[in-house]
């Protein structure tokens, strides 16, 4: 039998705002049910930020991973993206400009390579840009004026982070169509295989919406608060 697939949208908070409990990140290596699992962090989306990444790697090595990060500014010629890709057992993507990540990962066809490690069981997860990146469309502030955008469109409808942090960011959501899913700061969205799953928050994060289907309303989702025991 194959191993059910794991993508969580971060629509905020965690390691990189120095949240203590690492809770978030501490659910998201439940999802790889490893004792060392092998942990990447891709900041594409923030011109491979030095700071977000050696957050990532304090964080992530303090929860016993094999961290490593993944440059694609500097880039390195003799290191083959793919494979690193494909054995991570989780994947992090950081925030930033969605629409100029999504443009240098289909430069250099790592979109393909994302695509492989995650239907080989690779658990997918970002912040912000790294959680827009894997639906048909997002919410962007990364365009003038904020603006919705195509995405991989691996995971069905639209979707939005931060969705308790600007005030342009709800009405824009509430005006698209079809399926849909927002999370506030401290909120992660889980899908399994495609399928949502359930909604889980940092102590205090509560803010979280989801649209079925074109014929529902949006509807307020709860979700489940997390602790230092929480697992998936």
């Amino acid at each position: 039998m194959s191993r059910r697939r794991h993508i969580v949208a971060i629509g905020g908070g965690g390691f990189i705002f120095d949240e203590p409990g690492l809770l978030q990140e501490r659910y998201l290596l439940s999802l790889c049910d490893k004792p060392e699992p092998r942990a990447l962090y891709l900041g594409t989306a923030n011109g491979d930020s030095e700071r977000g990444q050696l957050k990532f790697i304090k964080a992530f090595t303090k929860l016993g991973c094999r961290a490593d990060t993944l440059g694609f500014y500097l880039y390195d010629m003799h290191r083959d993206y793919a494979a690193a890709a494909y054995e991570a057992d989780l994947i992090y993507v950081g925030g930033g400009n969605t629409p100029a990540m999504l443009a240098v990962w289909r430069e250099f066809n790592f979109d393909a390579a994302l695509r492989a490690a995650y239907d080989n069981g690779t658990v997918l997860a970002g912040i912000s840009a790294g959680a827009n990146c894997w639906f048909e469309r997002y919410v962007t502030d990364s365009v003038p004026g904020g603006g919705v955008r195509d995405g991989l469109g691996w995971l069905p409808g639209s979707f939005c982070p931060h969705l308790d942090g600007e005030a342009w960011r709800q009405p824009l959501v509430r005006a698209q169509a079809g399926v849909l899913a927002a999370a506030g700061d401290g909120v992660m969205v889980r899908y399994d295989d495609e399928t949502w799953s359930e909604a889980v928050a940092l102590p205090g994060a509560a803010v979280c919406w989801r649209r079925d289907s074109a014929d529902t309303a949006i509807a307020e989702v709860a979700p489940r608060i997390l602790t230092p025991e929480s697992r998936a």
